[in-house]
């Protein structure tokens, strides 16, 4: 009894390791078929599973930059000269209609607006001796421009050079019966204050009348309302660049005098400009922006002026030859030539050449001209050279 059951002890152990072997075999190498001593194996060492392959490692990529996105080039812009000033400008400003402003110059209407982004001022004697302004406009267009003040007959002669945009409050019975006729562009356009007083307004820090002001948007708004076009300006004088610092004087002045105001151009070498002084103001500033006045040019001419018998209470109005000749001195790059000024017709430019009869070079940049008449009493005029040698070093005193 026994026996019997240690055999079937041994029975069952034997056969439980052929499962497990058999099991083992299978879970290894599932797909393998068990070989027909596997019974006698199972007393050995267990096989190995087969391995399977190994799959080689790919290449890990690599990665590639991103494509900075570039900023588009903005084009440069086409420049061309100015036709008053002669500096660089686009297109656009370029063709501009040029407007032409009546200014104040009494003492009560100092320091003036919009003196210092005029491309072109000129100044000239009107009734009693006392002078007037009319600053032309062209490249810049200041926010601030006055005391705006009347019209005279010889003033539309030289805005009439551009058909300009002609700016004022009233005026002699000769100039307004010339703008009533040829104020729609014959001669220039007419922007009189009494026609257009919504371009205007009076500031409350002066009196009446020399309170009057405008802007330079509101004058090109009025210029395009009065069919005034924008359109490609020939220039009516000739520029070039600063002349060398080398090549500059040091120091030289201007004088010109008219009764009631007398003025002083001091040349300053290194910004080649002529520094600007009037009766009551040692350095001449632009009210509006603060700038001192100092023109790259400064020109001075006689011509020949007399009453215009008008019936004008007190001193007479004056009439003067514009059209015609005479004599002029140019400073530029701090050196005075004297030579002539030439105006053809109405509507012709004022030009100036030299002794030779050659058209004089300007520098690019402002220019005032400054209109006396042929009385060098009244009307004095004295021009000082600077010196091709610096000045002298003081010697600190010994003390």
């Amino acid at each position: 009894m026994k026996r019997n059951a240690t055999v079937g002890v041994i029975g069952v152990v034997a056969t439980s390791a052929l499962v497990i072997a058999l099991a083992a075999t299978t879970l290894g190498n599932p797909t393998a078929t068990p070989a027909p001593t596997a019974l006698a194996r199972t007393s050995d060492a267990p096989s190995s599973p087969t391995p399977s392959a190994t799959s080689l490692p790919t290449d890990t990529p690599v990665p590639t930059d991103t494509p900075v996105p570039t900023d588009t080039p903005v084009p440069t812009p086409v420049l061309v000269p100015a036709p008053l000033t002669g500096r660089p400008v686009t297109v656009e400003v370029a063709s501009r209609h040029p407007i032409a402003v009546m200014i104040d110059d009494l003492g009560p209407a100092r320091p003036q607006s919009g003196l210092s982004s005029a491309s072109v001022v000129w100044q000239a004697p009107a009734e009693g001796g006392i002078p007037r302004y009319m600053a032309v406009f062209q490249d810049t267009l200041p926010d601030a421009i006055g005391p705006v003040r009347s019209s005279r007959y010889y003033y539309i002669a030289w805005a009439a050079e551009w058909r300009a945009i002609y700016i004022h409050a009233g005026g002699s019975p000769q100039a307004l019966a010339t703008l009533r006729s040829k104020g729609s562009g014959q001669l220039v356009y007419n922007g009189d204050e009494f026609r257009y007083s919504g371009t205007f307004h009076r500031i409350t820090t002066r009196r009446a009348p020399h309170n009057l002001y405008t802007t330079g948007p509101k004058l090109r708004a009025l210029g395009k309302h009065m069919g005034a076009k924008d359109q490609t300006y020939t220039s009516a004088w000739q520029f070039a660049p600063d002349a060398p610092l080398e090549s500059r004087p040091y120091g030289g002045t201007i004088t010109v005098s008219y009764p009631y105001n007398t003025i002083k151009y001091a040349y300053d070498r290194t910004t080649n400009t002529y520094l600007r002084s009037v009766t009551g103001e040692k350095k001449q500033t632009d009210a509006g922006t603060g700038i001192r006045i100092a023109p790259k040019n400064v020109i001075v001419m006689r011509m020949s002026f007399g009453p215009l018998n008008d019936g004008h209470p007190g001193a007479p109005r004056l009439e003067a030859k514009v059209v015609g000749s005479g004599t002029a001195w140019i400073s530029t790059n701090g050196r005075t030539i004297k030579g002539t000024w030439k105006k053809t017709a109405l509507t012709s430019p004022t030009q100036f050449y030299d002794s030779s009869g050659n058209e004089v070079t300007l520098t690019i940049g402002q220019t005032f001209v400054q209109v006396l008449t042929t009385s060098t009493t009244t009307y004095p005029a004295s021009f000082k050279a600077g010196s091709d040698q610096p000045p002298a070093t003081p010697v600190p005193s010994a003390g």
